[in-house]
């Protein structure tokens, strides 16, 4: 069995293309025989991969019967060339929201010959509630010799990063409220740190320079920027995007929000405050506890962080790797 794996044709690396490279040269150096399939001539790869899977044209991949051929949720007309050849044929859902966004008229996921992979519990269960079929997992991973805590955070000004391309109104919106509430501090006082236009490994410096990350994004699949901040010593708050719950937990004593669907068990405590998507008014609550947590200090404080790092440690490349392996051999 040959495993293709379609890349989409994206200006920019996204994380859910990282992945997709990820599983590609885990199996190829696990020693299974495995493809990534391009539609154009782009030879970009994100950093910190392997880079050994080979990539292929479009036009010279052969499939057959025997083979696997893979796509991400949001390209169903992809997943011809597996259909046609009669392949085995996965959906690869990265984010629950893009499901049914790209299926033709007349088609239905019910009647397809398609199975699933899911990236998060959260989005095998919508999956399954959504199309009534089942979606195993297939988790992530961070690297974990890139996105590492400092021996020491910064002691001057407190540093909440943040993803201006993440929902930038709601930012802006989170940020207004925080700056104009009465919180009893200078809120004028906290530096706000926007990533972007930066590369894996600029991210990492200035996530480990910062002490907060606000999760702005919404949906999500499988975030991985909070498990990255995480990994880098910073308190999480913000959105979940729905997905976020197959690793968030409530760090909160009397949480706003506490998620109506079920939750997997995990080892870690927990290791945010999270709120309802969309609540900006809650995220700016959950921002001001923050920042009164980090002034404070103490056991509360290291709690939060150690279940942080724990998480991390959880959605290693690593564990990946295992994850990848596994489900391949069993197939």
């Amino acid at each position: 069995m040959i495993t293709y794996i379609f890349l989409p044709p994206v200006k920019k690396p996204t994380g859910g293309v990282t992945v997709l490279r990820q599983i590609a040269d885990i199996l190829h150096q696990g020693g299974h025989e495995a493809r990534l399939v391009v539609r154009d001539n782009s030879g970009w790869r994100p950093e910190g991969l392997a880079d050994t899977a080979p990539v292929i044209q479009w036009a010279d991949m052969r499939l057959t019967g025997d083979d696997l051929w893979l796509v991400p949720e949001g390209w169903v007309n992809a997943l011809m060339p597996g259909l046609e050849a009669r392949a085995t044929c996965l959906s690869y859902v990265q984010n629950w929201a893009y499901l049914f966004s790209s299926l033709p008229d007349g088609a239905d996921w019910h009647t397809l010959p398609v199975e699933f992979l899911a990236v998060s519990d959260p989005v095998s269960f919508f999956v399954k509630q959504s199309t009534c079929k089942d979606a195993p997992v297939l988790r992530p991973g961070i690297d974990r010799s890139i996105f590492h805590a400092p021996e020491q955070k910064p002691d001057n000004v407190i540093s909440i990063a943040y993803m201006p391309r993440k929902n930038k109104a709601m930012v802006a919106q989170i940020k207004s409220i925080f700056e104009h509430s009465c919180g009893g501090f200078d809120a004028k006082g906290v530096r706000w740190v926007p990533i972007e236009g930066m590369d894996t490994y600029e991210v990492a410096e200035t996530l480990r320079a910062s002490h907060i990350f606000l999760a702005s994004g919404y949906p999500e699949g499988c975030p991985l920027p909070p498990l990255e901040a995480m990994a880098c010593g910073c308190l999480p708050v913000g959105f979940s995007g729905f997905g976020g719950w197959d690793y968030m937990r409530q760090g909160q004593m009397m949480p706003r929000f506490t998620p109506w669907w079920p939750l997997r068990d995990v080892p870690w405590t927990g290791n945010g405050f999270w709120c309802a998507d969309g609540d900006a008014l809650d995220a700016a609550l959950c921002l001001t506890e923050a920042v009164e947590l980090i002034n404070s200090g103490g056991p509360a404080l290291d709690s939060l962080l150690k279940a942080g790092q724990e998480t991390a440690i959880a959605y290693d490349t690593e564990e990946q790797r295992k994850a990848v392996l596994e489900l391949w051999n069993a197939l």
